[in-house]
């Protein structure tokens, strides 16, 4: 059985034809225009679907169902996005506006919802039921799973993980408000903290390799691992970050697994290990209760379109 994945971005629409078991048969991306509408969107994303499927030889009647992972507010129930910053749309039917095109079934969620039920499907989550999964990049995204199930929330709006607030009146959030998660933990946070700590020490390695390397999330792990002081205050602050959002979210759904991914996830056991640690310090019942294990996504690029194919055979089942 052939299903149909679409990843969307900000910048770009990446696209999939894939079997049940994960297995991406031919996948491709086109760049999107700025305020792009959602009839627009439709249109562009069914074409380009069913051009690769026809580079692969694979009619369109065979493609069982669609899947779209989307970011912001997303009711899949109704197949509409509410809201989204990234691409700039706001109750736009995009579910009716792509049956206008395709005859299959099509299921849409958040992305980084999907993101999380691929990783329980086909990624580093496989075979359990309850998952809390983090993505970090500009903001974070988060993903929860209980009971084999995902927490969407009344309209879609639930699951909003990074924007659980850290610190009453601290720093402000892209939302709109102060002290989330997000404004303290995502990539964009680590960089404001490593350009701080760099101001404040600039004879520090982490200052020449921030001269050297430019604005990089990359270049306060390179300076820790060296031994630098300036490198190693800046990620062991950011692991607190993450460690403190974290347990607000396995304090209330205590799952199987804690999963993060996004680019720093490829610090692997270095980031992972600090993380576990300090979250398994802080938690409650922590030395009584079981150890919350945390491991690294491991879909990475393909997370979004796995996500999204996910999202495809789980509804096509239902």
């Amino acid at each position: 059985m052939i299903y149909a994945a679409v990843d969307v971005g900000g910048m770009s629409i990446k696209c999939a034809l894939a079997t049940e078991d994960g297995k991406i048969l031919v996948k491709d991306s086109f760049v999107t225009k700025q305020g792009l509408t959602c009839a627009e969107m439709a249109e562009s994303t069914a074409n380009f679907i069913k051009g690769l499927a026809a580079k692969a030889g694979i009619a369109e009647s065979d493609i069982l169902s669609l899947g779209m992972g989307i970011p912001g507010t997303v009711d899949g129930k109704k197949g509409v996005i509410v809201y989204s910053n990234n691409i700039k749309l706001e109750h736009a039917p995009i579910v009716k506006e792509m049956k206008k095109y395709l005859s299959c079934p099509i299921f849409v969620d958040n992305d980084a919802n999907a993101a999380a039920l691929g990783e329980a499907v086909f990624g580093a989550a496989k075979g359990l039921s309850d998952v809390v999964m983090i993505t970090i990049g500009t903001g974070i995204g988060t993903g929860i799973i209980v009971d084999g199930k995902m927490i969407t929330g009344k309209g879609g709006a639930g699951a909003e993980g990074g924007h659980v607030t850290i610190r009453m009146n601290g720093e402000k959030c892209s939302c709109g408000n102060r002290g989330c998660f997000e404004a303290y933990a995502s990539a964009t946070a680590l960089l404001r903290q490593t350009e701080a700590m760099v101001a404040r020490y600039p004879d520090s390695l982490l200052a020449k390799l921030w001269q050297e390397k430019g604005r990089s999330g990359i270049v306060p792990f390179d300076a820790a691992k060296a031994g630098d002081k300036a490198g190693t205050k800046v990620i062991r602050n950011y692991v607190n970050y993450v460690s403190v959002g974290l347990a607000g979210l396995v304090n209330i759904f205590r799952p199987d697994v804690v999963l993060i991914g996004g680019g720093v996830s490829n610090q692997g056991d270095y980031f992972i290990d600090k993380v576990s640690r300090r979250l398994n310090r802080i938690v409650y019942g922590a030395g009584v209760n079981p150890r919350v294990k945390v491991k690294a996504a491991e879909l990475r690029n393909d997370a979004g379109l796995l996500g999204a194919l996910a999202l495809a055979v789980k509804g096509a089942h239902e």
